[in-house]
């Protein structure tokens, strides 16, 4: 055996591990950006009323949030193949009840609750902490910005297939194609499979307990300012992803108009999330997150300055969708740093239940402010106003990695 056979298996195996983890999230949050366009079918279907069904994204949302940082432990005890494989199997089931409701509740409980939960084992945290784990540390931003990428590029491939199914099939023949397709990610999780191990074996410093690195970072004023930041995030994207459809289509555009533009969201961010990615390899990664949020903000000003017409639409979705998650490489990335990788799918799991209930805010919250006050209006000038916030609160953040670690800033 040469010396070129374990450096050529090694970069076999990270490969692996980074194609398997970006198709795990394409397919997760592929489907899960589509959910948005079932709003109305099911609306006129079964009467299901927007806040209803925005409830239901909320629950879900929620719930991922709530069990992510319990789910992200898991991983990081037993490896995340195995988490992987148990949320593709729920997700699929949980679309296959969707498929047989009659009510709001049943919606609740199969696309709220259960997707929910299986989601925590396919998204973000699980395939990222993988992910980042299988690379060398300066090449961790890119790790993080190819999976990120990996929803990006689900949301443009299958939010307009969704639309396709839901015009020749209807929404709960949708569902069912969507599940055996969610059914897929078990089989991919065998590419991430493994358990991470401790810095003891790797030899990478100090023996770190589970407790001690909770209690490290909750004692970081840093991490509550990632959480915050993140709070903001997951509302833009739950209130536009669950949202966007049903504005515009109240605004007289074709209902193929907002399935666009939640495809062109997740186009752009491919591009976006790869260059964020990039930049958290080579810049203060809490500046080019206070950059994203202000960014966000003018072009939420900009839209709603103009006229609502489908160019105007679609030029929205291409610059937001740019912006869309590339604060998740960056935020999952200043984890990484300041703490380590041992922990880093509980740390950022605990980030990410920030992220989700902002999440539930954006997506409930949007749907009771339509209810009361019959327009949007309100949701647009809360996610402009929590934006400009979170512009301002990342610059504080103390950066530099915690002194046990031994590393210099990036």
């Amino acid at each position: 055996m040469t010396q070129d056979e374990p450096a050529a298996g090694q970069r076999l195996k990270t490969w692996t591990v980074l194609i398997c983890a970006a198709t795990i999230v394409t397919i997760a949050m592929g489907i899960r950006q589509a959910f948005g366009l079932f709003l109305r079918p099911i609306e006129l279907d079964l009467g299901i009323t927007r806040e209803a069904f925005g409830l239901a994204i909320a629950l879900q949302n929620l719930v991922l949030g709530l069990a992510q940082p319990v789910i992200g432990a898991i991983s990081d005890k037993h490896g995340a193949g195995r988490v992987a494989a148990i949320g593709g199997v729920l997700y699929a089931l949980g679309l296959v009840l969707a498929a047989g409701i009659s009510s709001a509740f049943g919606l609740t409980l199969s696309l709220g609750v259960l997707v929910g939960f299986a989601m925590t084992g396919t998204t973000f945290v699980v395939a990222i902490g993988a992910a980042t784990r299988a690379v060398a540390p300066e090449k961790r931003g890119m790790a993080a910005g190819v999976v990120t990428a990996g929803g990006s590029f689900g949301q443009f491939l299958l939010v307009p297939v969704a639309q396709a199914l839901l015009d020749s099939y209807g929404w709960r023949e949708t569902f069912v194609i969507y599940a055996a397709l969610a059914a897929l990610m078990a089989l991919l999780a065998i590419g991430i499979a493994g358990r991470p191990q401790s810095p003891a074996q790797s030899g990478s410093g100090p023996v770190q307990s589970f407790g001690a690195a909770l209690r490290e970072a909750l004692s970081h004023s840093g991490f509550w300012l990632l959480n915050l930041g993140f709070f903001v995030c997951g509302f833009h994207v739950a209130f536009i992803g669950t949202h966007l459809p049903a504005f515009l289509a109240d605004k007289g555009l074709d209902p193929a108009v907002g399935a666009r533009a939640l495809a062109l969201i997740g186009l752009f961010n491919i591009l976006g999330s790869y260059v964020f990615g990039m930049m958290a390899d080579r810049l203060r990664k809490k500046y080019v997150l206070g950059a994203i949020y202000l960014a966000r903000a003018l072009v939420m000003v900009v839209f709603l300055s103009l006229q609502i017409t489908a160019l105007s639409a679609t030029v929205f979705a291409c610059v937001l969708g740019f912006l869309w998650l590339g604060t998740v490489p960056l935020t999952s990335g200043l984890v990484a740093q300041i703490f380590g990788v041992r922990y880093v799918s509980t740390l950022f799991g605990i980030v990410f239940l920030s992220h989700q209930v902002g999440a539930f805010f954006g997506a409930w919250g949007a749907g009771y402010a339509y209810r009361v006050t019959g327009s949007y209006d309100f949701a647009w000038q809360a996610s402009i106003g929590i934006a400009l916030l979170a512009a301002v609160i990342h610059w504080p953040i103390n950066d530099r990695p915690m002194a046990r670690l031994g590393a210099a800033v990036r």
